[in-house]
């Protein structure tokens, strides 16, 4: 079977991060390109609400992006408004990918539960929220990589099923 091309763009939620010490949006790049990701933005977005969900929203318009992973903000601090401003621009939700990164990635790290990252759709564009360390973004991502392909394909209209 064919797959659509997954065109990424990473962005990492801080107000603290700069892009020489943003381990966690590297990290996030380097996995989504040992599965063929074409990069297309690697931006750093401060925690700030209405910021982050209008960036959100300007990127799932563009016809080159069809993924958007983020990386922080999805804690339990003030300033964690990951969740909110995805919510705030997705039309469906896909709360299986959500479910299984933290179900998975809890037996190894209890603050897993802690998550608070969601996972949904708007148009084309399949938004992921990860957490904001890079071995949580390592370890999210690994429980997610077998299915992203798939879930691209039937997103972009492919919804044909292997015998």
């Amino acid at each position: 079977m064919t797959h659509f091309a997954i065109k990424a763009v990473v962005i990492t939620v801080s107000d603290t991060r700069r892009p020489d010490d943003d381990l966690s949006g590297k990290r996030l790049a380097e996995s989504l390109r040992s599965i063929d990701a074409k990069i297309v933005e690697q931006m750093i977005v401060s925690d700030d609400l209405e910021h982050l969900r209008n960036t959100l929203y300007t990127l799932t318009e563009r016809e080159d992006v069809n993924l958007i992973v983020t990386t922080g903000g999805t804690g339990f601090g003030p300033r964690d408004n990951t969740p909110e401003a995805t919510r705030a621009v997705i039309e469906r939700e896909a709360p299986g990918l959500a479910e299984a990164m933290r179900r998975e990635t809890a037996v190894q790290n209890l603050m897993a539960m802690l998550s608070r990252g969601i996972c949904g759709i708007r148009g084309t564009t399949l938004i992921i929220n990860l957490p904001g360390s890079p071995k949580g973004v390592e370890e999210c991502l690994a429980v997610i990589r077998p299915v992203l392909k798939h879930a691209i394909d039937q997103i972009s209209g492919n919804t044909k099923h292997d015998a």
